[in-house]
């Protein structure tokens, strides 16, 4: 091999290593292109909110319900008091009624004291039940709370008389009273609730 030969030899070497000493310092994690990475999806499970979706949900305030037009008028109809109290001086008119049938057995009869016996667990329900006093102090209408009050008292009375009945005539006089309070309270219940739920009464009814 000539002198020739190897200094061209040598040159390429040199060369090579020029380019190879180069390439080395190009600062290759700048130039490569990296891959788009693609963002996960989001699963959401039924009956749950994601963050995202939460803080884009628009909260529109309530408005406070309204009471119905007619409220103020069911508040004047009528409680569970009066109408139970109805219910009461019913039951008792009629078992009174009954026992004066059997007044030719006398006082003694058994018909006439198991009678009187149930009308006085009526009234003692009457007064303990419906018309206790917590039970009148909540009725909101006066006309309501006035009735009320009169039955108590008038039921009152009527179990003060039977506690101390002697005889027949004394009865047939209880009977005669409780089924004439009872056809009062039966009208001026419904007149005063039909007054106030402002329907018009009859002149018939009146």
């Amino acid at each position: 091999m000539t002198s020739i030969q190897n200094h061209s030899i040598i040159k390429t070497m040199n060369w090579w290593g020029l380019v190879i000493d180069g390439v080395s310092k190009i600062p290759w994690e700048r130039i490569v292109i990296r891959p788009k990475v693609r963002p996960m999806p989001q699963f959401s499970i039924p009956g749950t909110v994601t963050t995202e979706a939460a803080q884009k949900e628009i909260v529109t305030p309530q408005k406070p319900q309204e009471p119905p037009k007619n409220a103020s008028i069911k508040s004047q109809v009528a409680t569970a008091c009066v109408p139970c109290a109805l219910g009461h001086f019913s039951t008792s008119a009629g078992l009174l009624n009954e026992a004066v049938r059997f007044k030719k057995e006398g006082m003694r009869s058994n018909e006439i004291l198991d009678r009187i016996g149930k009308v006085l667990e009526e009234q003692n329900a009457l007064e303990r039940v419906n018309l206790a006093p917590g039970e009148i102090a909540s009725i909101r209408n006066k006309w309501e709370r006035d009735i009320a009050e009169e039955a108590l008292d008038q039921s009152r009375g009527l179990r003060h008389k039977l506690e101390s009945i002697e005889g027949i005539d004394e009865l047939e006089k209880v009977a005669a009273d409780t089924a004439k309070y009872y056809k009062k309270l039966n009208r001026q219940w419904y007149k005063g609730r039909f007054a106030h739920a402002k329907d018009k009464v009859g002149a018939e009814d009146r």
